[in-house]
């Protein structure tokens, strides 16, 4: 007899899980609401941008580089290896995941975007950034397959799952922010978008999965 297929998102975090993707959509709406119609940088959003002169050009390098992975074409590249890594691994549910997870993350933000109407460098709308979303929501992809290992308890898993976010958010919304396309405000906001998304796609695919005979 057949063993049944892992559940992406393991059950001893979906309770934490469940309470963060909650909070990550109020506290993305909230801020959505607080900025919504502006074109200015808000107070804490001034002091984390960077000078009028801009950062260092080795600075801007690597946030050009950062920034390629949100790209289409990097994007796609990333997906397309993390998903055959977890068909590698036999985490069918896990490869649905990164094309799910991240395809309905970053659609959330496009649908965002304009009923925000939030704008950066004339007409661009900028809340929330899907490039830090992306990246957000691929890495809590990685940190799930991780933390559904045996053994793994709920706070050491937990703890994965948020520092994996946590590190993917800041880089990308660092990048985004140097080079100018994005407040801090909208990396956070594209932060708050993947946490509030990726774990709840997790779940249901669990449970459509789960009800297959």
């Amino acid at each position: 007899m057949r063993g049944a297929t892992p559940a992406v998102l393991p059950p001893p975090l979906r309770a934490w899980l469940g309470l963060i993707a909650v909070l990550g959509a109020l506290t993305a709406f909230a801020v959505g609401v607080l900025y919504a119609g502006h074109s200015l940088p808000g107070a804490v959003d001034a002091r984390l941008q960077p000078s009028p002169e801009g950062v260092p050009p080795s600075w801007r390098r690597a946030a050009l580089a950062v920034d390629f992975l949100g790209e289409p074409a990097g994007a796609a590249a990333l997906v397309a290896a993390v998903a055959a890594v977890c068909l590698l691994l036999r985490r069918p549910r896990a490869a649905v995941l990164a094309l799910a997870g991240t395809g309905l993350t970053v659609a959330a933000t496009k649908l965002i975007k304009p009923l925000a109407g939030r704008t950066i460098n004339g007409e661009h709308l900028s809340y929330p950034s899907g490039h830090t979303a992306f990246l957000t929501a691929l890495a809590l992809v990685v940190a799930l397959l991780a933390a559904g290992r045996p053994g793994l308890g709920r706070a050491a898993g937990t703890s994965l799952v948020l520092a994996a976010a946590l590190v993917a958010g800041a880089a990308m919304g660092w990048a985004q922010v140097a080079l100018g396309a994005h407040y801090p405000s909208d990396a956070l906001g594209g932060w708050c978008t993947a946490l509030a998304v990726t774990p709840t796609t997790a779940w249901l695919i669990d449970r459509t999965a789960g009800r297959r005979p």
